[in-house]
């Protein structure tokens, strides 16, 4: 054997720590081609036999080996194409699971409805939340702060004393001052518009409607307004 292939041979079995009585050398080993060489100069009838029944087993092996190889192979591509087809069935579901938030109508009390809806709806952001409220304060920054996730809030007024305390120890949102827009407005990832129709920090207390918007163009043009 190569020094590659006695290692290797030895990481399959267990070897004994004795010289004696374990191998620890390399061994000679026949291989097939060997045996055919042999079977030409050992013409008796005893030697063919025997190497007829060597090199059977060395065809026997190949085929074992080689049928084995094929079903691993099979199953890895089944296994890849389930993990595809879990994959698809998870984003459908995924789906499936936004469409319940397109259109949502909260009467008076229904605050931990409203709220818990805002954090199913952030909690789909990958990457950005931007929220447009011209009305910011401690019970908004309570969830946002939780939140890992890069935030901005665009406001019409910067004078919140409860922004500039949270601003000294946490730094996942940034503020930005905008007197362009009147409604309230939540945009995931750049990709997801959500009107809603009372300021955030007011939900739940009177009778409002939060309503998910597939217009591509109105999530660009917000995005226009809002940077200018």
């Amino acid at each position: 054997m190569t020094e590659n292939e006695f290692l290797n041979w030895k990481s399959q079995i267990v070897m004994s720590n004795n010289d004696k009585i374990g191998l620890r050398r390399a061994p000679y080993v026949f291989t097939e081609q060997g045996v055919a060489m042999l079977s030409a100069i050992i013409n008796n009838d005893i030697a063919v036999e025997v190497s007829i029944r060597i090199i059977d087993a060395f065809v026997s092996m190949r085929r074992y080996i080689s049928s084995n190889l094929l079903e691993q192979q099979y199953i890895n591509n089944q296994v890849l194409k389930n993990t595809e087809d879990i994959r698809l069935l998870q984003e459908s579901f995924k789906q499936f699971d936004k469409s319940k938030t397109l259109n949502e109508i909260f009467f008076e009390g229904q605050i931990y409805d409203a709220y818990s809806l805002l954090l199913d709806i952030f909690s789909m952001a990958n990457k950005e939340i931007i929220i447009i409220d011209n009305f910011i304060d401690k019970s908004l920054l309570d969830i946002l702060r939780k939140i890992d996730k890069k935030i901005i809030i665009i406001t019409n007024k910067y004078n919140n004393d409860d922004y500039s305390k949270y601003k000294i120890q946490y730094k996942n949102i940034t503020l930005k001052i905008n007197n362009k827009i009147h409604d309230r407005f939540i945009i995931i990832d750049r990709l997801e518009l959500y009107h809603c129709g009372a300021s955030l920090k007011d939900l739940g207390r009177k009778c409002f409607a939060i309503n998910k918007i597939d217009n591509k163009d109105w999530i660009n043009e917000l995005l226009v307004l809002i940077k200018n």
